[in-house]
């Protein structure tokens, strides 16, 4: 048995196929009966609203179809949308001597966090367990194996094995509870399960890969790693009284890029692992670059460009960026201004050079004294509040405006480099510091960026040790510290974590020891800050629940659970 852990690009039929037929080839090569591809990897994951257009499902179909008659000499088991004449399902498909042989329908269509699958399918209710080089295999989809009767349902009908087509997205934490769902089914049924996912990124999904099968007697044996595509061949045999037996036989990985932090070969071969302090955070890194990676080269961008202000997120963007491109396909921008600290300015430099990456420095004082001089007659009183809300928006957005050409001349995709502590209560500009076509620090808090900035410098450092330290400060106005508007961090992000991931009340979070008037002051800012994340760049998802697909609350909302003023101003914008 062939398992192949791809990476497909969404709605690029052709081309997926394609890979298939040349992972068969290869699978076959190798020995194999039967190659096992993930949920809906003719499509790819998610396919979205692709999938109310009749034309893209004729196309798909034809794939299949291309599909079933190039791969002779071996059995595929593959993901595909079926349509089935009233509706539409999400199947696996055993194909078989140039024709669709077994279809399967996924039972349990998830319509939570991320998932919308109800939109688009209709459930199946058959279990399908076809024979494969004399063995009873049953056929299920991703979901399936998170709830019992499915894989009973298999297991009734004579399966000796269960596959498991997936397509599951990364969170933190997210393998172990694969895992403990995989044993909890084994325990039930008594049939091994054999889990292939998908890698790469999608939008603002990341797959992570990690195959991986749990033996009869509970015991989990990983077949292919995270974040990098390959096959891998197992032989399955029966073992008399003691059911199936699995050894795993080969490995071949695909290395989308030479990279000594994530990609680097060991003399076997095989993805060498950096030794690092914070393997949980290695993963999260990783996830994150691979989330930039596939957004620049499957949206055809020629590299990335970012504003680098000397500051933790900027830095950790950079390091981000240049581990998952390439030092040649970044270039970073300088735009200090007054109150721009000359220690900011020598951290950039250094963060620059450490990384290899292009740099300049564009001063935007002139721009922002022309908009000043320009607007004198509508600001009257801008003498009198030199550093209010609205002088320092107009920074930020002269530095977004900036950004923005060179990100036109270049050709190269403009990342913002704000964190999901910010976006939360607003604590950012739009159209300023929130311009962008990516953000790769959406969905990671202020700690989880520190947290990830000590352990790239544990591999190699390249964020200066005074960027890590140094309080965090926006620099738009005098002497100004995050601390001035904000609680710190590590307080804000513990209520964040209740309120936004845990979706806990104010009292709930006041009964835990947080001042009230602090969580309803931070309560306030989610609520009014919607408007502005429905307007930011799409990220990378890291968290059981992030802005965006996983949590959508309305922007106009008379919903509140706390006291206080409920009106926007201009320091929301």
């Amino acid at each position: 048995m062939a398992l192949v852990q791809m990476n497909p690009v969404v709605g690029n039929l052709r081309e997926n196929a394609s890979r298939m037929l040349e992972a068969a080839e290869r699978a076959r090569a190798l020995g194999a009966d039967v190659a096992v591809f993930p949920e809906l990897a003719v499509t790819g994951y998610p396919p979205e609203d692709l999938l109310l257009r009749p034309r893209f499902l004729q196309d798909t179909a034809a794939e299949v179809e291309r599909i079933a008659a190039g791969a002779r000499g071996i059995d595929l088991v593959i993901g595909a949308p079926v349509a089935t004449g009233p509706g539409l399902i999400n199947a696996a498909l055993l194909l078989r001597d140039g024709r669709v042989q077994a279809q399967y329908a996924k039972h349990r269509l998830p319509n939570y966090s991320v998932f919308d699958e109800r939109r688009y399918f209709d459930p199946g209710t058959e279990a399908v367990v076809p024979e494969i080089a004399g063995l009873r295999v049953a056929l299920t989809v991703c979901e399936d194996i998170w709830r019992p009767e499915p894989a009973a349902l298999a297991a009734a009908a004579g399966a000796e094995l269960i596959l498991n087509l997936n397509a599951s997205p990364y969170h933190r934490g997210k393998a172990t509870e694969r895992e403990a769902v995989v044993r909890a089914r084994v325990h039930e049924t008594g049939c091994p399960v054999v889990y292939v996912n998908s890698v790469g990124g999608q939008d603002e999904l990341v797959f992570d890969g990690r195959s991986f099968m749990v033996a009869a007697d509970g015991a989990a044996q990983p077949l292919l790693p995270a974040w990098v595509a390959g096959l891998a061949v197992i032989d399955v045999e029966r073992a008399g009284g003691a059911g199936l037996r699995v050894r795993e036989h080969a490995v071949e990985l695909e290395h989308p890029q030479p990279d000594s932090l994530v990609w680097g070969d060991d003399e076997e071969g095989a993805a060498a692992e950096p030794a690092v302090a914070d393997p949980e955070a290695l993963d999260m890194y990783r996830a994150i670059m691979v989330g930039i990676r596939d957004y620049v080269r499957k949206n055809g961008f020629s590299g990335v460009l970012l504003g680098l202000s000397g500051g933790i997120d900027s830095s950790l963007t950079a390091a981000l960026a240049v581990d998952a491109l390439g030092a040649d396909a970044v270039e970073a921008v300088m735009m200090p201004y007054r109150y721009t600290a000359s220690m900011s300015v020598d951290d950039a430099r250094q963060t620059a050079a450490s990384l290899g990456i292009d740099y300049r420095e564009l001063a935007i004082e002139p721009m922002v004294e022309a908009f000043r001089e320009g607007l004198k007659e509508s600001f009257p009183d801008q003498s009198q509040n030199p550093g209010d809300v609205t002088e320092q928006n107009l920074q930020s957005r002269c530095r977004g405006v900036v950004l923005m050409a060179l990100s036109n001349r270049t050709g190269r995709l403009l990342l913002a480099t704000g964190n999901k502590s910010e976006m939360a209560v607003g604590y950012a500009t739009l159209y300023g510091d929130m311009a962008g076509g990516f953000a790769p620090l959406r969905d990671v808090t202020k700690q989880w960026v520190y947290r990830l900035a000590r352990m790239r410098n544990g591999v190699g450092r390249v964020i200066p040790e005074r960027v890590i330290t140094r309080p965090p400060s926006a620099e738009l106005a005098p002497d100004q510290q995050d601390v001035d508007n904000l609680p710190p961090y590590p307080v804000l992000d513990e209520i964040l974590e209740a309120f936004v991931e845990q979706e806990s009340s104010v009292d709930e979070i006041v009964a835990r020891g947080f001042d009230r008037e602090t969580v309803e002051r931070i309560a306030r800012m989610v609520f009014i800050a919607e408007f502005k994340r429905r307007q930011a760049a799409p990220g990378v998802r890291v968290s059981a629940r992030a802005f965006g697909r996983d949590r959508r609350y309305p922007i106009t909302s008379g919903y509140r659970e706390f006291r206080g003023e409920e009106s926007h101003s201009q320091e929301e914008s």
